[in-house]
C-alpha cells in the first residue's frame, strides 16, 4: 500500500512540474500597430472601414482638402473624379501607420477626357482620330442644326476611309494630349503637318503650307503647322454654342446644351479650320467623337458649310 501511495505522489508531482507556469512570457502577445483600408463605393458615396490593431485615433485625408477623424466614416464625394484616400493610424505612444486607395468616383466627361491623374508618372492622356468610323458612328455633316449627313456619303464612314480613299493616312498618326491641370500638346509627328480644311488654307496664305491635297473634292487637306507651345484647353458642359453657318437664319446656327472643347491661341483637335471651339458628341473612358466645322466654299467664308463627325481613341 504504501509503495502504491509513493507512486501516486511521484505522478502527482511530475504533473505540477509540467504544468505550464505563469511567468510574464505568458502573458497575451501584442500586435504591432498597423492600419489597412477597406472602402465600399456606391455613386459618389464611399464608407470606409480603418482595419487597425493598437490604434487609439484616426486621421482620413480623402484626397480633395477633405477630412475626418472617424474610425469608420461615410463620405459623399462633391465631385466626381480620380482621388487618392489615405488613412493614418496612431496608437498611445505616439506611433503611426498608414495606407492609401486609389478611387474613381463618378468619373465625369473631364476625368474621362484628361485620364488618372493620381496614377504614378501621369503624363495626361493622349488621343488620336481613329480608323474604326464604322464601330465608332463616324460620319460627314452639313452645318445645319441636325448635324445631318451630306447627300451621297455613307453613314458610317468606311473604316479607313481618309487613308483608303484619300491616301491620307497621317491624319491617322497626329495625337492630342490633355492634362488635368488644363494644359494641351499637340503632337503632328514626322511630316508635320495636320489635317484641315483645303478653302482655310488659301484664304491663309494660298494654299502655300497644304502637303496633301487629295480630300479637295470634299474640302478636306494635310498642311504643314507648328504646335503652339504652353497651350492650355477649356472643357465645358451644357452651354449654348453659337457659330455661323450658311444654314442658319440669320448666318448662324446655336446648339443648345452641348458639351464644347476650346483652345488657346490658333491650337485645336483634330481638324484645324476657322471654327476650332468643337461639339463633344460622345465620350467614355476609351473613345471620343467630336463634331469639328468647316467653311468648305469660298463663296461663304467663313461661314460653316459642313462639320465632320468623327473619333478618337486612346493612345496606350
Amino acid at each position: 500500500m504504501k509503495n502504491l501511495l509513493r507512486i501516486y505522489f511521484l505522478i502527482g508531482t511530475i504533473g505540477v512540474l509540467l504544468l505550464p507556469s505563469c511567468s510574464d512570457d505568458d502573458e497575451k502577445p501584442v500586435f504591432p500597430l498597423s492600419a489597412s483600408i477597406f472602402q465600399s463605393v456606391d455613386g459618389k458615396q464611399v464608407a470606409f472601414t480603418a482595419l487597425t490593431h493598437n490604434a487609439v485615433s484616426w486621421q482620413w485625408d480623402f484626397g480633395n482638402g477633405e477630412t475626418s477623424t472617424e474610425q469608420n466614416p461615410v463620405y459623399v464625394y462633391p465631385e466626381g473624379g480620380y482621388y487618392i484616400a489615405t488613412l493614418t493610424a496612431k496608437d498611445k505612444d505616439g506611433n503611426t501607420a498608414s495606407d492609401e486607395v486609389k478611387l474613381a468616383i463618378s468619373l465625369t466627361p473631364y476625368a474621362l477626357l484628361t485620364g488618372d491623374h493620381t496614377a504614378d508618372g501621369y503624363d495626361g492622356k493622349t488621343w488620336k482620330l481613329t480608323s474604326s468610323h464604322v464601330a465608332a458612328g463616324d460620319y460627314l455633316a452639313i452645318a445645319d442644326a441636325a448635324l445631318s449627313v451630306v447627300s451621297g456619303t455613307p453613314k458610317p464612314l468606311p473604316d479607313g476611309i481618309f487613308n483608303t480613299e484619300f491616301g491620307m493616312g497621317d491624319i491617322y498618326k497626329d495625337e492630342f494630349t490633355f492634362y488635368y491641370d488644363g494644359s494641351y500638346k499637340h503632337d503632328v509627328k514626322a511630316d508635320g503637318a495636320t489635317f484641315g480644311g483645303i478653302v482655310y488654307q488659301f484664304v491663309m496664305n494660298g494654299g502655300a503650307d497644304i502637303i496633301n491635297a487629295n480630300g479637295k473634292d470634299y474640302g478636306l487637306c494635310i498642311a504643314k503647322y507648328t504646335p503652339q507651345n504652353g497651350a492650355t484647353f477649356t472643357f465645358t458642359e451644357n452651354e449654348n454654342l453659337t457659330i455661323p453657318s450658311v444654314y442658319g437664319a440669320a448666318g448662324t446656327i446655336t446648339y443648345s446644351n452641348v458639351s464644347t472643347l476650346d483652345f488657346s491661341g490658333n491650337e485645336f483637335i483634330g481638324f484645324r479650320d476657322y471654327q476650332r471651339k468643337v461639339i463633344v458628341t460622345k465620350i467614355t473612358d476609351s473613345s471620343l467623337q467630336v463634331a469639328m466645322f468647316m467653311a468648305a466654299s469660298p463663296d461663304y467664308f467663313p461661314a460653316n458649310t459642313n462639320a465632320l463627325i468623327l473619333s478618337f481613341e486612346v493612345v496606350e
